[in-house]
């Protein structure tokens, strides 16, 4: 009788041994790292499904890079000022949906912020701070009133010569939600999905933590510190900070996150996160509120998101908006 228990709870070990292998896989797409830690019941299979997960960021890059010439969006930049280009259905469904960010954030999500980012050089890696004059003529060709779109044709054209396209501020949080996609269609339940770490999807919950998958918010005075540690479970989490990508000039510090209605950098915000249902949400959403503020963004988040504010004020203490 004793043996035939321990035999049992040998049998038992191996099968939830079994249940938690986890499997962890990086590449490098659309100038940033995607990472996916999952679990799942066989680390061969588990890991052909993280392979073939990720020639989906793979086909999203050939999509909407705008460093790839032959990308859908690369070559819309090149002749949509030319006259109406028929695009691919998932194209011409992202920039409707983009056309929508734009008017719900009064002008501060903005697609077509492609010149800006050129003339203040963060395209290169290198910023400076650009003319006048250069700042007017860049102004004059953003904005989504810029963009046609014809939705029984499936064309999208440009008004003017100049207008540029930039998914840098959409890229990430799509290609995210496309991995979620496929990982789901392969039955992986627990997952941890990320773009770097500014954008992330948590899939399920790990393994003997029912909360969620732990993920910390950085300091943006102290980027190496965790300010906040939150528990995701089935939602994304995207953070926007002056301290990701900036120049110093002077002991002014020129962050890339632009207002597109002035052509400046955003002042007044050191970092915004924000949880919400989807990563292309939150990564979208992150930016006007980074721009707007704090108080536009208590006042137009939706209910189901949480947002956690960082003022670029030392003596006013991070914290989440009611």
């Amino acid at each position: 009788m004793m043996a035939r228990l321990i035999l049992m709870l040998l049998v038992v070990m191996l099968s939830v041994s079994a249940a938690v292998v986890r499997v962890e896989k990086s590449i490098q797409a659309m100038g940033t790292t995607y990472t996916i830690a999952a679990y799942g019941e066989d680390a061969v299979n588990l890991e052909a499904i993280l392979d073939m997960a990720f020639e989906e960021v793979r086909r999203v890059d050939e999509l909407l890079s705008n460093y790839k010439p032959g990308s859908e969006l690369s070559q819309l930049n090149q002749t949509a000022a030319k006259g109406p280009q028929r695009v691919t259905p998932e194209m011409f469904t992202l920039l409707q949906r983009c056309q929508q960010y734009s008017q719900r954030s009064e002008g501060t999500f903005d697609i077509t912020v492609g010149p800006l980012m050129k003339i203040w050089g963060f395209y290169k890696g290198k910023g400076k701070i650009p003319t006048r004059r250069e700042i007017t003529e860049s102004l004059d060709k953003i904005g989504i009133q810029n963009i046609v779109l014809n939705p029984d044709q499936q064309t999208v054209s440009f008004l003017k010569r100049g207008v540029e396209l930039d998914a840098g501020g959409v890229g990430k949080g799509y290609a995210v939600d496309r991995l979620v996609e496929k990982m789901r269609a392969y039955n992986v339940r627990a997952a941890l999905v990320s773009a770097s770490t500014s954008s992330i999807y948590a899939m399920g919950a790990p393994p003997g933590e029912p909360r969620g998958w732990k993920v910390s918010i950085k300091d943006p005075r102290q980027p190496d510190r965790t300010i906040e540690t939150v528990y995701l479970k089935d939602q994304s989490m995207s953070t926007s900070g002056s301290y990701e990508k900036f120049f110093q000039v002077d002991g002014v510090t020129y962050s890339h996150i632009m207002d597109p209605r002035t052509g400046m950098p955003a002042r007044g915000t050191a970092s915004v996160s924000i949880i919400a249902p989807s990563t292309l949400d939150s990564e979208v959403w992150a930016k006007p509120y980074f721009i707007q503020g704090k108080q536009w963004a208590a006042t137009h988040k939706p209910k189901e998101f949480k947002v956690f504010f960082c003022e670029d004020k030392a003596d006013h203490p991070c914290a989440w908006l009611p």
